[in-house]
């Protein structure tokens, strides 16, 4: 019973919901990176979908004549920085701008020229 643990203290690790352990020192790297200059990320495992978006993400900068590189992100805990819980995401500057689906080249298009004007 919890009720008579009173000398025990638990350890405190988080975890995300897919049973990564994340500390405090991986969580401020995410941080801090979510906060770098204008970028465009997909955040994914690296499956087949996530590289899908990243496809139809660089197809969408070609047609729009950006020079942007694109990260990969696949650590766990920089992914939970943004507060996506489903994969593939597409950020850009720093903002979510789609979670949980594979856009097409028109659709990326369309948020690229809406966040970037």
């Amino acid at each position: 019973m919890a009720l008579f643990n009173f000398g025990k203290k638990k350890k405190e690790t988080s975890s995300c919901c897919c049973d990564v352990n994340v500390d405090a020192e991986s969580m401020a790297k995410a941080e801090s990176a979510k906060m770098e200059g204008a970028s465009v990320k997909i955040l994914g495992s690296g499956c087949a979908k996530c590289n899908q978006l990243e496809a139809a993400t660089k197809a969408a900068l070609e047609q729009l004549g950006m020079d942007t590189a694109i990260d990969h992100i696949t650590d766990f805990s920089q992914i939970v920085a943004y507060g996506v819980m489903t994969t593939p995401a597409l950020v850009v500057d720093g903002k979510v701008a789609s979670y949980g689906k594979v856009l097409k080249t028109d659709e990326v298009v369309e948020i690229l020229q809406k966040v970037r004007g």
